[in-house]
């Protein structure tokens, strides 16, 4: 795969919103650990609508689904995920609007999402949150060239995975304090399979 095209973008949100139905309930059990116990409900709705948009409109370029993907979240997630995913779909679609999503571009697009994440959340890396799956493979991108399924996959892997030993000092987690360690974020789990599905996207266009 040398560009995200269209067809990619959509089978993207796609795999994501299969992944996310399949493990709605191991989502909800981890956000009740450590949060609200909301998040896998809430994704799970989120990306059923933005399944629901997509499929009923035809589209020019990748920067338009990565809009109203991002427009559906933040209207119909509620808690924080609907405006953290809402944001990073946002940053994309801008980045990738009018021109081909070559390497380049995607790379620059998943800093851009990164940073606005950041923003949004008040976040920063080692904190628990989904920016750490998301900085992870934002860092791998930008240190390979070429669209590199495991490269994206073993990143996200490791910054899902890094977040179970993390301290949580943002959101609901950070009143659990030392507590918060050992539990996986649900952010960081939903993001990876945010990453997940891309990695076979890729893998399929190849």
């Amino acid at each position: 795969m040398d560009n995200l095209q269209v067809e990619h973008a959509l089978d993207w949100m796609a795999k994501t919103n299969e992944k996310i139905q399949d493990n709605k309930e191991y989502l909800t059990t981890l956000d009740q650990a450590i949060g609200d116990g909301d998040h896998g409900i809430n994704m799970a709705r989120g990306f059923g609508e933005v399944m629901k948009k997509l499929n009923g409109e035809a589209y020019q370029h990748a920067a338009d689904v990565m809009k109203d993907a991002a427009m559906t979240l933040m209207s119909k997630v509620g808690g924080a995920a609907g405006p953290l995913y809402g944001t990073a779909f946002l940053k994309l679609s801008m980045t990738f609007k009018g021109t081909d999503v070559d390497y380049a571009t995607f790379s620059k697009g998943i800093e851009d999402a990164l940073n606005g994440v950041k923003q949004r959340g008040k976040a920063e890396i080692g904190e628990k949150t989904l920016v750490d799956v998301w900085s992870a493979v934002a860092n791998a991108l930008r240190e390979n060239e070429g669209f590199d399924s495991e490269v994206i996959l073993q990143s996200a892997k490791s910054g899902m995975e890094g977040s179970k030993d993390i301290k949580a000092t943002k959101g609901r987690a950070a009143y659990l304090g030392d507590r918060s360690i050992g539990h996986l974020d649900p952010g960081s789990v939903s993001s990876f399979y945010l990453f997940e599905s891309l990695a076979e996207v890729i893998n399929e266009g190849a």
